[in-house]
């Protein structure tokens, strides 16, 4: 078992679809930078596009999920305050038309198979591919290239994509954030304290220290 398999841990509840979260995890970054322990992530999925997509994976816009064009400007704004803050740069502000389920039940069979150090590096390579290199990570054939660039099987994962029991199974977390009383992303949860948001590093660092 790997140093990082008995880390301590902080829970995620994020889509990659989200430039919060995104950003959220850069925020944790340079908190785990300042730790003299690891502090390993234990995510879990949520579905930011419940209720919105079709059958062949494209984002239905007509359904009233209580967002409007005023909502996703103000949400620019901030996604652009916090690059700054971070000192992050993204290639896209938003991405409302990317079904990140496909994504999301590659991230979950790799998570639920391989090593905690191989799954990082293919959920690294998702949240980059899509936030800096503007790729689809909707598209199989992207899952299967970043795979083999976290060096596993390009095939294994075009399978655990189409294979309906991994997808009802990550549907069946997605329920489970929902029943938790998750409402957004990311959440950040240690010890039965939650934190929502791309929340500073020195935040994180109340929530896991308590100071």
């Amino acid at each position: 078992m790997s140093d990082a398999e008995t880390a301590e841990r902080i829970g995620i509840y994020s889509d990659y679809v989200c430039p919060f979260c995104y950003l959220g995890r850069e925020s944790l970054s340079q908190y785990q930078d300042e730790r003299d322990e690891e502090l390993a992530i234990d995510w879990h999925p949520f579905d930011l596009r419940a209720g919105k997509r079709n059958p062949d994976g494209s984002i239905d816009h007509s359904v009233d999920d209580g967002k409007d064009e005023e909502y996703f400007e103000q949400a620019k704004e901030n996604v652009e305050r916090l690059q700054e803050e971070y000192g992050v740069e993204m290639s896209l502000d938003l991405s409302r038309d990317v079904d990140s389920l496909p994504a999301q039940v590659a991230s979950f069979y790799v998570k639920e198979h391989y090593p905690y150090e191989q799954w990082l590096a293919f959920d690294v390579a998702i949240f980059e591919a899509l936030w800096q290199d503007e790729r689809d990570i909707g598209d199989a054939d992207v899952l299967a290239d970043l795979a083999e660039e976290a060096d596993l099987d390009p095939e294994e994962i075009r399978a655990a994509v189409d294979d309906e029991e991994w997808r009802s199974e990550v549907e069946r977390r997605f329920d489970a954030a929902r029943q938790q009383g998750v409402t957004g992303v990311p959440t950040f949860v240690y010890d039965e304290h939650a934190a929502r948001g791309a929340v500073p590093p020195e935040h994180i660092e109340r929530l896991v220290e308590g100071s």
